[in-house]
């Protein structure tokens, strides 16, 4: 089923979008959070979750690109799961790390006005890089996948990789900074 009939659905308040969104999302969502949790029970109530954000959600959003919508929607449940202090035993901390090694370029928690402030001036820097290192940083930083992960999939030396990443965080740091966002 294409994007706009789910939508249309979920605006109709038709449970059978919910059904549809786990049929053509469900792998994509359950690997969002599964990166993140590293817990099959975490994994599995975050996407379900999600499913019930997403039908809170629309109406009134009306997403453009659904696959999107539903990701950030599991992203956030999961770090916010991950934040109450019960994904740290799982992944070896890698939404820690992710997370802190972040928090060098953008600050901890800021203001709603900040915040959107800074996803647009993301977008602007993450649309700037060559695409293998927009690919790497988001699934380092996005999907927080391990160094070694990324790794594997790129080729790469798990140092190479982890050079590229400082370089780029580095970058969006004085990036942000010449955009006058100082951490």
């Amino acid at each position: 089923m294409e994007d706009q009939q789910i939508i249309r659905l979920f605006w109709q308040r038709d449970e059978a979008a919910i059904k549809e969104s786990q049929i053509k999302y469900g792998a994509y969502c359950t690997a969002v959070a599964r990166n993140i949790l590293h817990s099959v029970q975490d994994t599995e109530e975050c996407v379900n979750d999600t499913w019930m954000r997403a039908w809170d959600t629309i109406p009134p959003e009306k997403p453009n690109r659904l696959a999107v919508f539903l990701g950030r929607i599991t992203r956030n449940l999961a770090i916010d799961r991950f934040r109450k202090g019960k994904a740290q035993k799982y992944g070896s901390g890698q939404t820690a790390l992710c997370l802190d090694e972040l928090s060098e370029c953008i600050g901890e928690e800021s203001p709603v006005e900040d915040r959107l402030a800074l996803k647009e001036l993301l977008d602007t820097f993450l649309r700037s890089l060559p695409e293998k290192n927009r690919e790497i940083f988001l699934l380092r930083y996005w999907y927080m996948m391990s160094v070694s992960e990324v790794a594997k999939r790129y080729a790469m030396s798990e140092g190479a990789v982890k050079m590229l990443l400082q370089r780029v965080r580095s970058r969006l740091k004085a990036y942000l900074e010449q955009e006058g966002i100082g951490v």
